[in-house]
């Protein structure tokens, strides 16, 4: 497969080489030539020209593709990857180091940040605009530090909306859908979602726009029962059904903080407790409400001031080390924009309350332990195993009895008592013994730049040929510490409100020489974040453009990543494991007396080994194996690190037929921020210390915020074509990516979570005969390594077919969309631990009035 993409890229650029290009005739080369970009250099700029690699789809982009939604439909973009921990939250990633919360790729909306500011990255598409709204995206898939500061080492995403005084009216728009046909969890179920735009111009200087969305649906269920502790008992032969400590990965309440090993019949055995399906401690309906509206007022022609609101209120399920149950979660923006020629300011604030939600492992583990202490259990479970073999059993027989027995009064899932339970857990703010995920937080930004050579060094643009652009941003972090999640570290201010302020500021130079053929850029960026030293994210460009339809591009730029809110002030207590963010003032005297989790974990398998299978004491056994315990050798938090290499091609050819778009791409990271466990034992006597890591009672869990001591480079790249003829547009891109590891790993690299080869490939025409049009799209990815908290582990590769049709009714201004995402209905997890995705299957009315 890899000589023939390379052998096509050969071709195709021979073609472009070869060709004529004085004289373009066809309206696609034209549209192409005229398209412009703002995101690559935060001014607008030739989308050939771009200095960096980046993706636009517009709105007929969005009208001819088969998925659901425009924001589906950005999963088949050249270079983009889309995973899905749930039907109403789907995340978008670039070139690697892919998670269920990204907070390396920034995603925003009219160029303001719509993250959720605990997360530390958006909840999908839920303060952004609708399928009526939607102007077009801009995508950069690499390293926008320089630009736009934090948390885009990855890439973002721009959406762009419509402007009331261009686009006027109303429009209505309403979405039937059928999912889960063929599920062996449930029955089909409904999918709907009503949307409105009404946009009037009241004056020629006045003009507002409302926009309001309603759906309502059944998420994908989480139901993968892949073993992860199969070996725990492997030293007494009991392995899969008769393992005692079994943890299947869409189950909760029996990882490793609900184990414990015990004493029984002179052996030592690994038991767990029983746990609960995520199916029966989650209530899988989705809903989301949303709404926007903006005021525009023209001071005067080119001068725009602009405010802004946005909200959602969301119940679906989001993903993070664990799982949870978004419920009544509320976020807002409230956002004010002055534009004109030369000048934009924005300032604004995001707000969010997390509701009712609550962390389903959280609920599981209390589950169990709400009707019975862990104590209790394993005593019970103890006299059953005891009683169990004195009466002749086996020991796996033994072990069920056990279990049967200590699990006597469990509450089991659709009885009064269960649902009484959960109701209860999930308005207890403290996850070692509820579930409640109670979180206020917001931030407030305000970033400006001007453009001194568009009136105040206007001959330097001129005579010059140089742009120069200057910049500055503030954010601040106001987190409501809520007694688990977050803390005040602070002594006496617990309760006190946490502020997390950076400050950063740009200037972006811009030449073009030799007739404008070649256009260079520089960018030096400073920024200061409250407990990190200013750091400086350089970018050089050059584009070279021998004819006006071919454009060669090299690059090189820095990123880097400060530690997100919950990476740098959480305090969470985690059945039974504290997770604490990587700031001295939260973890100062762990990280120095903290043993490796890893290494505790292999201390007591050789242990258990020896007790069972060699005959020695446990005494005797811990004095064998202690020198299998390492010290934690990690520290405080430190920003995340980038060195980014590029070069890429944009061309027409075959007079105005065939557009290609080529990258190549090197990545070098450092200080990978990541989570590392670790115990810190009761006593800091030498001799007493493995002897007190055996003992679960005798030391404390933490997961710490730290960073990854390795190097890691990955490297990849992109191929798309476009072709048009007679109204049919015919789209392929292929995208590669690659992570080079280092000699010296220790582990905490963040997972690459990538396949190494992603294929798109579509067919569209709006109008094939008269008033009825069709598309289809294709898409396979290969198999990938998924690394993260909750499961490590193989992602099938998987391959959909998206397919609509559709038909205008130009007399009554109405389009109606037949089509089907994943078509032929073939589940796949697009990562692990996430849901099982299958068909979608809807029909999209859309009224417009001006």
């Amino acid at each position: 497969m890899t000589k023939s993409l390379f052998i096509a890229f050969v071709l195709c650029s021979a073609g472009v080489y070869g060709q004529d290009t004085s004289y373009v005739q066809r309206d696609t080369a034209v549209k192409i030539l005229s398209e412009v970009t703002v995101s690559a250099s935060r001014t607008r700029e030739s989308l050939l020209q771009s200095p960096v690699s980046i993706q636009k789809a517009g709105e007929q982009y969005f009208r001819m593709s088969a998925a659901p939604s425009f924001y589906d439909a950005l999963e088949h973009l050249q270079g983009v990857q889309l995973i899905t921990p749930s039907l109403g939250f789907k995340v978008l990633n670039a070139r690697g180091f892919a998670n269920t919360t990204n907070v390396r790729f920034a995603q925003l909306v009219d160029g303001m940040d719509v993250q959720s500011p605990h997360i530390g990255g958006p909840i999908a598409n839920a303060l952004g605009p609708s399928d009526l709204d939607v102007s077009n995206v801009e995508i950069l898939p690499g390293v926008a530090s320089a630009l736009y500061g934090m948390n885009t080492v990855n890439g973002l995403a721009n959406i762009s909306t419509k402007n009331p005084f261009t686009s006027e009216g109303v429009s209505i728009q309403q979405k039937t859908a059928l999912t889960h046909l063929g599920d062996p969890n449930s029955g089909v179920k409904a999918y709907t979602e009503t949307s409105l735009r009404w946009a009037k111009v009241i004056s020629p200087r006045l003009a507002f726009k409302i926009n309001g969305t309603f759906n309502k649906g059944y998420d994908w269920i989480a139901n993968d029962h892949r073993e992860l502790n199969g070996q725990a008992n492997a030293s007494t032969g009991l392995l899969g059904k008769d393992n005692p400590a079994q943890d299947p990965l869409s189950s909760y309440g029996n990882e490793s903080s609900d184990r414990k090993t015990i004493a029984l019949g002179g052996r030592n055995y690994v038991v767990a407790r029983t746990g609960y399906d995520e199916k029966n401690v989650v209530d899988y309906g989705l809903q989301n409400i949303k709404a926007d509206a903006g005021i525009y007022y023209q001071l005067k022609p080119g001068m725009t001031l602009t405010y802004l609101y946005h909200m959602a209120l969301l119940d679906n399920v989001y993903q993070r080390a664990n799982r949870f149950r978004l419920a009544d979660y509320l976020v807002q923006q409230h956002g004010l924009q002055f534009q004109s020629n030369s000048v934009e300011l924005k300032l604004y604030l995001n707000r969010e309350n997390t509701g009712n939600s609550y962390n389903l492992r959280s609920m599981a583990e209390n589950m169990d332990r709400n009707y019975k202490s862990d104590n209790q259990w394993y005593a019970d479970y103890t006299t059953a195993f005891n009683n169990a073999t004195g009466g002749g059993a086996s020991i796996a027989d033994a072990h069920r009895q056990a279990r049967t027995a200590a699990d006597a009064g469990r509450y089991q899932p659709g009885t009064a008592a269960f649902d009484n339970t959960l109701k209860k857990l999930a308005q207890i703010n403290n996850w070692d013994i509820g579930a409640a995920l109670k979180v206020k937080a917001s931030f407030v930004h305000a970033e400006g730049q001007v453009d001194l050579t568009a009136n105040l060094l206007r001959d330097v643009k001129g005579k010059l040929g140089m742009q120069i652009l200057v910049g500055g941003d503030h954010r601040t972090y106001i987190i409501e510490p809520d007694g688990n999640y977050f803390i005040n570290p602070k002594a006496g201010k617990e309760y006190t409100n946490i502020h997390y302020a950076k400050t950063g500021g740009f200037i972006s130079v811009t030449k073009t020489l030799f007739d404008g053929n070649l256009k260079l850029g520089a960018i030096i960026r400073g920024d200061k974040n409250d407990y990190f030293d200013l750091m400086f994210t350089p970018r050089f460009t050059a584009v070279y453009s021998p004819v006006n339809t071919q454009h060669f591009r090299v690059s090189y730029q820095s990123g880097y990543r400060y530690p997100s809110i919950f990476e740098a002030y959480s305090n969470v207590n985690s059945g039974g494991v504290k997770r604490v963010g990587g700031l001295p003032a939260m973890s100062h005297g762990i990280f120095e007396n903290a043993w490796l989790a890893s290494s505790i974990t292999t201390f007591q398998s050789a242990v258990l080994n020896d007790i069972n299978k060699n005959g020695l004491t446990q005494n005797e056994a811990i004095t064998k194996n202690k020198g299998i315990l390492k010290k934690n050798p990690y520290t405080y938090i430190k920003a995340e690190h980038v060195k980014s290499m590029e070069v890429g091609y944009k061309g027409i050819f075959g007079e105005g037929r065939f557009f290609i778009d080529a990258e190549a791409y090197l990545n070098k990271y450092a200080n990978f921020i990541a989570q590392a466990n670790m115990n810190v034992p009761n006593t800091q006597v030498a001799d007493s210390i493995p002897f007190a890591l055996y003992n679960k009672s005798k030391q404390s869990p933490y997961r710490m915020w730290t960073n990854s001591q390795t190097v890691v480079n990955n490297y990849g790249g992109s191929v798309g074509l476009t072709y048009t003829e007679h109204g049919y547009v015919a789209n392929g891109n292929v995208t590669y990516a690659k992570l080079k590891m280092s000699d010296k790993e220790d582990g905490l690299e963040d997972g690459f979570n990538t396949p190494s080869w992603t294929v798109n490939v579509s067919v569209a025409k709006e109008r094939i005969i008269r008033h009825a049009g069709a598309g289809i799209s294709w898409k396979w990815q290969s198999s990938y390594y998924w690394q993260s908290f909750l499961v490590n582990g193989d992602v099938d590769a998987y391959a959909t077919l998206d397919a609509q049709v559709t038909y205008t009714f130009d007399k009554l201004n109405c389009k109606a969309k037949l089509g089907a995402s994943n078509l032929l209905n073939k589940y796949y997890y697009s990562f692990l631990g996430g849901p099982s995705i299958g068909g979608m299957y809807y029909l999209t009315l859309t009224y417009g009035i001006r």
